[in-house]
């Protein structure tokens, strides 16, 4: 795994995952085998019936000189059009986004899994955080009481 992005978990309700392939260039590819990348403010557009991603900061190889791209520039993601049809369909409906949840290689391939996500208001956060605190108390209430007392 390259990078992973924590905020969507917190930030919104993951509907379905989608896995996509990433159109790079070569010096990108490099930065991302070196860890390099952050998706911490990049979603998926929709434009003339393909994906891309936006936002997705991949910073420039160190030894890429005047090969290396603009670190934030779009993206275009690989899909088969069956999905992206789907895709389009979905994100009409009210509320849902395209969200990068992480960034990985398969195979050698550069992949993006891409989450269906809806937004979540400010108390649908304060509960969830709520109930993993109370579940990590739980926990830990648990491992106490082992026997061993």
């Amino acid at each position: 795994m390259i990078c992973q992005n924590k905020k969507a978990w917190h930030n919104y309700f993951i509907e379905d995952k989608y896995q996509a392939g990433i159109s790079l260039l070569g010096t990108e590819v490099k930065s991302l085998r070196e860890g390099k990348a952050n998706l911490g403010d990049s979603y998926g557009k929709i434009k003339n019936g393909e994906i891309f991603l936006v936002d997705a900061h991949i910073s420039p190889y160190t030894h890429g000189n005047r090969f290396n791209s603009d670190p934030l520039r779009t993206r275009k993601l690989l899909l088969h059009k069956k999905e992206i049809r789907r895709l389009i369909g979905k994100i009409q409906e009210k509320g849902f986004t395209l969200i990068p949840l992480r960034l990985y290689f398969s195979n050698g391939k550069a992949k993006v899994e891409l989450g269906l996500a809806k937004g979540k208001k400010l108390f649908d956060k304060r509960e969830t955080i709520k109930r993993k605190t109370m579940e990590r108390d739980m926990e830990r209430g648990r491992k106490g009481f082992d026997g061993d007392r």
